[in-house]
């Protein structure tokens, strides 16, 4: 019997490549649970889409067994050097080669199933229990990533920071639960309104931060007074009678005053102050002279 046809008979889809070269390419598009590879006749070759495979960027590991001949000792050890997870000598057992395949599938499912867990530890890690978006520590990762790559390749990069107004207020006379409740709505208008691209995340208490790769202030404007007003037309609580506003500060790279992300983090920080100072529920832009100059942009 075959080695295809000795594998189909326990079950297994198999799909078979008729060159190392052949088999390297599927692998990268099919991600087969495993590979089976018989190598008795191109000892070299086998080894050789053994490397290929092992250097692959792949999400998932795939077992891999290949089979070589009885007098291909210095192969087989050098084939479990090299990424191999199991490797036979001719003459095999049907039933051993089986149950060996077998327990390559069993050890991937179990390998796969701990590399999920370890990417949803992961995502948790940076995501905000609450609101389910990035949070501070995400944001400070990428922030530092995107103004780097801002400032290598000239691109325009904003920042928008966001504060709801008398939010200690919501606390005080509804109760933290009712501003939890807030907390994820407003987060939930922020997703709807930024891009995939866009780096959204709660940078701390009710205070949000929207960054822009690519986008001038102009560009950014636009998306905080959607944000506005979209946030200002919540009616949240019980009776959907809670209403909250919300203020922003706004910067942008490049600018002659900021060299590194940290300045604009903190120039937007000064254009939220300002906006507070004068009235909430508007939107200030950084200047680069240092100041900043409001939008009129209050709701009624």
């Amino acid at each position: 019997m075959t080695l295809t046809g000795l594998l189909a008979s326990a079950d297994l889809e198999v799909a078979e490549a008729q060159s190392g070269q052949a088999a390297v390419e599927r692998i990268g598009v099919e991600n087969p649970d495993a590979v089976v590879m018989d190598a008795r006749h191109s000892a070299l070759d086998g080894l050789t889409v053994l490397r290929r495979i092992r250097a692959m960027d792949l999400k998932y590991h795939i077992p891999m067994l290949l089979l070589f001949s009885e007098a291909d000792r210095t192969e087989r050890l050098l084939a479990l050097k090299q990424g191999a997870d199991d490797a036979l000598a001719a003459p095999w057992d049907s039933e051993e080669l089986l149950a060996r395949v077998q327990r390559s599938l069993v050890l991937k499912r179990r390998v796969d199933e701990l590399i999920t867990e370890g990417e949803k530890l992961e995502r948790l890690s940076f995501t905000d229990g609450l609101t389910q978006v990035n949070n501070h520590r995400y944001f400070q990762e990428r922030l530092a990533d995107e103004f780097r790559r801002a400032q290598r390749y000239d691109d325009p990069l904003s920042l928008i920071l966001l504060d709801l107004d008398h939010f200690k207020a919501v606390n005080d006379a509804h109760g933290h639960p009712t501003g939890d409740l807030v907390l994820k709505a407003v987060a939930d208008a922020l997703r709807q309104n930024v891009r995939e691209t866009d780096v959204l995340a709660r940078y701390g208490g009710e205070e949000f931060a929207v960054m822009l790769p690519q986008t001038h202030l102009a560009g950014s404007l636009t998306v905080a007074e959607r944000i506005r007003k979209d946030i200002q037309a919540l009616r949240l609580g019980p009776q959907a009678t809670l209403r909250v506003t919300a203020s922003f500060g706004i910067a942008g790279f490049p600018s002659p005053t900021i060299s590194v992300a940290e300045q604009l983090v903190a120039s937007a920080d000064d254009a939220l102050y300002r906006a507070k100072h004068e009235g909430r529920n508007r939107i200030c832009l950084a200047q680069t002279g240092g100041t900043t100059s409001p939008f009129q942009a209050q709701g009624s």
